[in-house]
């Protein structure tokens, strides 16, 4: 059976929905839960072994957050890779001459459905795009080893930092951080 869903909220990137979902046990309940859409995440790695870590303001955290660029595949129709390498081109200036995708998957399903496409970044060429006009952004080259002080000692707090190093690490075969 097929519930109707009820909008109550929608912007740019993301739309509120309100629905009854039925249970296994027959009953229903309400839910909310916010469709967002599909978001990338780019680790960066320069000639000489960095991560390209940015600094920047984020409203909800109160704060700067140290983090990978991430965005969302807001133009048009274009592929997780295309809206990768434009990210990447926008906050850090640089574009990847080899781009790997590591993992997708969703980041919150307990109430939204984005879903992440996490890439690495290699052979990277100066080649800078206009960042988003709300943007200000500072690139910091970090060591893989530094990366992981940072995680260590609480500096970097985003999620899909903290799992895009690590997979990155893993795949570039570099300690990122033992246990």
């Amino acid at each position: 059976m097929k519930f109707p869903r009820k909008q109550t909220y929608a912007c740019k990137i993301f739309t509120v929905w309100e629905e009854d979902v039925p249970l296994q046990n027959g009953k229903t309940t309400r839910q909310s839960w916010v469709e967002h859409k599909p978001t990338v995440a780019v680790v960066a790695v320069n000639d000489q072994k960095e991560v390209l870590l940015i600094r920047q303001y984020r409203v909800p955290a109160g704060r700067d957050l140290l983090e990978i660029p991430a965005g969302t595949m807001d133009h048009g129709e274009e592929s997780p890779a295309v809206c990768a390498g434009r990210e990447l081109a926008e906050e850090t200036g640089f574009r990847a001459g080899k781009l790997t995708e590591l993992f997708a998957g969703y980041l919150l399903p307990g109430y939204c459905n984005e879903f992440m496409y996490f890439f690495l970044a290699e052979d990277l060429v100066y080649d800078p795009l206009t960042p988003d006009e709300d943007e200000f952004i500072a690139v910091l080259p970090t060591s893989f080893a530094r990366a992981c002080e940072l995680l260590k000692d609480g500096s970097i707090v985003d999620a899909k930092t903290a799992l895009g190093l690590l997979l990155a690490g893993r795949h570039c075969k570099q300690d990122v951080c033992k246990a």
